[in-house]
Formats: structure tokens, C-alpha cells, sequence
């Protein structure tokens, strides 16, 4: 069982990945005019989207039932 555990994690320390962060890094911090949580391309902007459309769509809710709630209805 030793052998075994010991085995597995050196077989995985020995996998190599490229090393991107300095291509991340230029790209994060090119002075371009876009804000950098929109700099990681289309995905970034489609939550961002999403994100903002939630946001807008929670606040009407609460709006909505803060109205609601403050207007008792007539009892019979």
C-alpha cells in the first residue's frame, strides 16, 4: 500500500505543464482602454453580462416585493 501511494504522487509531479502567466500577464496589463475584467475575451463579457442582468432583475424583484408588502390588501 506504501508503494502504491508513494508511486501515484510521483507520477503526477512529473507531468509538466507550460508555463503561460507572463503571456497572462501581458495581456492583463497592456494599456488598452478595457477594463481588466473584461480583458479575458468573450467569456469574461458574457458573465459580465450575465452578472449585470441578474443584478438588474434581483433589484426589480426586491422592489417589486418591498411594493407589495407595504400595500395591505383589504380584508372582507
Amino acid at each position: 500500500l506504501r508503494q502504491i501511494s508513494q508511486r501515484t504522487i510521483s507520477t503526477a509531479s512529473r507531468r509538466q505543464f507550460e508555463n503561460r502567466v507572463p503571456e497572462k500577464q501581458k495581456l492583463f496589463q497592456e494599456d488598452n482602454g478595457i477594463p481588466v475584467h473584461l480583458k479575458g475575451g468573450v467569456m469574461d463579457a458574457l458573465l459580465y453580462k450575465v452578472t449585470m442582468g441578474l443584478t438588474v432583475l434581483g433589484t426589480a424583484y426586491v422592489v417589486y416585493e418591498l411594493l407589495n408588502i407595504s400595500m395591505p390588501k383589504k380584508q372582507k
